[in-house]
């Protein structure tokens, strides 16, 4: 299929955008068990048929999509050529869906991760985007947030670019009138008293929420 032909795909529900990075074949079987539908980004569509399952669709310049035609007889494979954004980019921005997953876009590689993390920035005004790895789960967090957080359990802020935060609530070190930088103050390894936390920043500029993998159906639930 040509780039421009039927774009954007639109999903009522989640989907979860798969890379070619690190991939857990179990999580896969069990989000595709609960409706979410699933996005190659290029050559992530072989680790989707690698889990037993068939994508919605594989996005991306192709370079990397192990064989094609025998893809193009099973799904919509798009090819998009342009060499400007990366295959992540290409599957965000050719997709509109309610919550996006992405799995597969870090480790293995540092300069996918940092391509990965630039696209977040990019797209999360715009869309409810949560990265997944092997151990934690990063939801682009736009404006206030609030959860529910185990007395002990690591929470996580990671500044994208420079945001101001107004208060916090239930973290064992608060964010009141903090400001935090990539090459500043950061907020990682923070951890929560127990109960409710509540997260405010100045504004709409982008930044990490990061919980450990676990929560990831918490946070699923929640957002959808």
């Amino acid at each position: 299929m040509d780039a421009a032909d039927g774009l954007p795909l639109v999903f009522d529900g989640p989907i979860a955008i798969v890379g070619g990075g690190n991939v857990d074949a179990a999580l896969l079987r069990a989000l595709a068990k609960i409706g979410v539908m699933l996005v190659g980004a290029d050559g992530g569509g072989d680790a989707i048929g690698a889990a037993g399952l068939v994508p919605a669709a594989i996005i991306g310049d192709l370079d990397s999509l192990s064989d094609r035609a025998a893809w193009e007889s099973r799904t919509r494979v798009i090819h998009i050529p342009e060499q400007i954004t990366t295959d992540f980019q290409k599957a965000i921005y050719s997709t509109r869906a309610p919550v996006t997953l992405a799995l597969g876009m870090t480790g293995k590689r540092l300069d996918h991760t940092l391509a990965a993390l630039s696209a977040v920035l990019q797209f999360a005004p715009e869309r409810k985007l949560m990265l997944v790895d092997e151990v934690d789960v990063a939801f682009a967090s736009v404006g206030p947030c609030g959860f529910e957080a185990a007395a002990g359990e690591r929470v996580s802020i990671h500044p994208l670019v420079r945001v101001g935060f107004v208060r916090s609530t239930g973290l064992f070190y608060p964010l009141d009138g903090l400001v935090l930088e990539p090459g500043g103050l950061i907020g990682t390894s923070n951890a929560a008293t127990g109960g409710r936390v509540e997260i405010e920043p100045e504004d709409k500029t982008p930044w990490l929420l990061i919980l450990g993998k676990e929560r990831l159906w918490d946070l699923l639930g929640e957002l959808e």
